[in-house]
């Protein structure tokens, strides 16, 4: 599984993309055949709250899935979207399994 972080209007320190990285890897739990994940981090309006914009896109046989989640700081964003796309990964083995 390839993840590649791209943090747009701002550098990510070496300690937010360990823990991205330590958080997208948990997502093989829920579906083995992850081919590419890109995390995109966006700073929306400087100097407001829920400003940082998360973007998850996981790349698996047959379909791209994409969460997108705003919220106050990147690791909360983060862990939305990671939780969000666990559900979708497992909606996606489920359908894969009925055919």
């Amino acid at each position: 599984m390839e993840i590649k972080i791209q943090s747009i209007h701002f550098d990510a320190t070496e300690k937010l993309q360990a823990f991205i990285e330590k958080k997208v890897a948990k997502l093989e739990k829920s579906f083995e055949d992850i081919q590419k994940v890109e995390v995109q981090l966006k700073v929306v309006k400087p100097a407001t709250a829920q400003n940082k914009e998360v973007s998850i896109m996981v790349s698996v046989p047959g379909t791209t899935l994409h969460v997108e989640k705003v919220s106050d700081t990147f690791e909360e964003g983060v862990d939305l979207g990671v939780d969000s796309m666990r559900v979708q990964l497992q909606k996606y083995k489920e359908k894969l399994r009925n055919y």
